[in-house]
């Protein structure tokens, strides 16, 4: 609600854990972005803590600005993860243990 009304202008803007917002909170950021701005975005659709019932904006804006000119997605895999190697395996568990249980 703070950003209602702002315009960010000569700005770069960074949307940090954007799983986490809602479709309402991802429009109104996205709407933020004024002249000479670039706004990224990062967030791990995997890791949404939102409750259940409610929708991640980072999901929905794919859905929406996939085909938008001057928009861009990329996407990082587990080969990208510069952590501890066993978190590569871990990963490649909860994938597998996923797509068993369909979820």
């Amino acid at each position: 609600a703070f950003m209602r009304g702002r315009t960010l202008n000569n700005a770069f803007i960074i949307l940090d854990e954007a799983q986490n917002t809602t479709p309402q909170q991802m429009k109104m950021f996205l709407t933020r972005l004024g002249f000479g701005s670039k706004a990224v975005i990062t967030g791990d659709i995997t890791q949404v803590d939102l409750p259940k019932e409610e929708y991640s904006g980072l999901i929905e804006i794919q859905k929406i600005l996939g085909h938008v000119s001057g928009v861009s997605f990329e996407y990082l895999t587990k080969e990208d993860v510069i952590r501890h190697p066993l978190v590569q395996k871990i990963i490649d568990a909860y994938e597998t243990y996923e797509a068993l249980e369909g979820l």
